[in-house]
C-alpha cells in the first residue's frame, strides 16, 4: 500500500487527524506528510480545518472530503444503477424486493458460516467485521457506554444504496437476525443519511 493510500484509509477510519498522527503508522515526519496531504487537498480529496484545543491556537486537523470515494472500492457502481433500474422498470418493485430477499438470505448463511467458531458476542461481532471488510466495508468493532459498537467506515454500494433504499433496510434487517437471540441492534450512523460511516449498536439482551 502506497504513502498516500495509507493516508486516506487512515483518515476514512479516524474521521480527522493531525499530520503528525498520520506520521506515525508511516514512519515519516509530518513534513513528509503534509506534502502528501496538499497534494491530495489540490486534487480535492482531502480538506484542513481548524479545531480548538483550550487556549492555544487552534490545531490543524484533516480529514476526507467527498470526492475522495473514487479512492476506494465502489462495487461497480453504474453497473448495480442501471441493474437495480432495469429491474424496477421491467420487472417492477415487487420483483426487485424479491432479490433483495434473496440477496438477504445468501448475506446470512455467510455470515452464520463466518461466525461459527466465535464463542461469544464480541467474537461473533468481529468475526462479521472481517467477513464485510472483506467485501470492501472496512468494518471494526469498538464499544461505546457499555454497548459493542460495529462500525463500516466505508460502503461499497453506497450509491446502488442511495438508488434503492431496500438494501439498507435489509441490512439492517440482516443484522437483526444474526444476533436476535443475544443481542439488539439498531443504526445509530448512516452513511446514506450524510454520517461519515455507518455504525450499529449492538445492545446485550438480558
Amino acid at each position: 500500500m502506497s504513502t498516500r493510500e495509507t493516508i486516506l484509509k487512515e483518515l476514512k477510519i479516524k474521521g480527522k487527524a493531525r499530520a503528525d498522527e498520520l506520521s506515525e503508522p508511516l514512519n515519516l515526519t509530518a513534513m513528509a506528510v503534509r506534502q502528501h496531504l496538499y497534494q491530495l487537498q489540490e486534487e480535492g480529496a482531502v480538506e484542513c480545518i481548524s479545531v480548538a484545543s483550550g487556549r492555544g491556537r487552534p490545531a490543524k486537523y484533516w480529514r476526507l472530503t467527498e470526492k475522495s470515494n473514487v479512492y476506494f472500492q465502489d462495487a461497480h457502481r453504474d453497473l448495480s444503477l442501471d441493474l437495480i433500474s432495469g429491474i424496477r422498470d421491467v420487472l417492477g418493485g415487487d420483483a426487485l424486493l424479491q432479490l433483495l430477499d434473496h440477496r438477504s438470505t445468501k448475506q446470512e448463511k455467510t455470515y452464520k458460516e463466518a461466525m461459527a467458531e466465535a464463542d461469544d458476542l464480541s467474537e461473533k461481532l468481529v468475526a462479521l467485521a472481517k467477513a464485510r471488510s472483506s467485501e470492501g466495508y472496512m468494518a471494526d468493532v469498538t464499544t461505546e457506554d457499555g454497548d459493542l459498537l460495529f462500525i463500516e467506515n466505508h460502503c461499497p454500494i453506497c450509491e446502488a444504496a442511495k438508488s434503492c433504499s431496500g438494501i439498507c433496510s435489509q441490512e439492517l434487517q440482516l443484522f437483526q437476525k444474526l444476533f436476535e437471540d443475544e443481542a439488539f441492534v439498531e443504526r445509530s450512523e448512516h452513511i446514506v443519511a450524510g454520517a461519515r460511516r455507518c455504525a450499529y449498536k449492538v445492545s446485550k439482551k438480558n
